[in-house]
């Protein structure tokens, strides 16, 4: 799961916990992975959910093709995710427990195409992050005071 990352969804790792990480191909359009190459998305209000035995994503923010014709996309139109199925199967049993909701976490490029980062997440409480953020400062300041340390020697 590497690759040059176009988006990246850094609410949704201050809002949920991450259980486990999927990679996932999503079917596009020819205008969408040009605006995608242009940096020109954003993972915002994102979510995934499976319908039918397929896996869609929902309100990915793709801008219009600058240099498109009338055949542009919609900007926030539904896309299917593509994995394999008994992939899709253990997800949905696991979306069916209660609490659970499937998150896209980043987009990136994996050689010409692109990829979802999707993320099995459950919704963190309001201790749950107030204990992260105290968690990040103190690594921070345990940082500051061993980088103050190595400057005095």
């Amino acid at each position: 799961m590497s690759g040059k990352t176009i988006i990246d969804n850094r609410k949704a790792r201050h809002e949920f916990m991450f259980l486990e990480k999927y990679e996932a191909g999503i079917e596009l359009r020819g205008t969408e992975v040009k605006s995608l190459r242009a940096g020109k998305g954003s993972l915002q209000d994102a979510y995934a959910r499976i319908e039918n035995g397929q896996l869609w994503l929902y309100n990915l923010h793709i801008s219009a093709y600058a240099f498109g014709n009338i055949n542009n996309h919609e900007e926030k139109r539904p896309r299917r995710l593509l994995l394999h199925k008994s992939e899709i199967a253990r997800l949905y049993a696991a979306v069916r427990e209660k609490g659970l909701t499937l998150v896209p976490v980043r987009l990136y490029f994996s050689g010409a195409l692109v990829k979802v980062e999707l993320a099995l997440a459950r919704g963190k409480k309001l201790y749950d992050k107030r204990d992260t953020l105290a968690e990040r400062d103190s690594k921070r300041q345990i940082e500051r005071t061993l980088k103050e340390r190595s400057r005095d020697f």
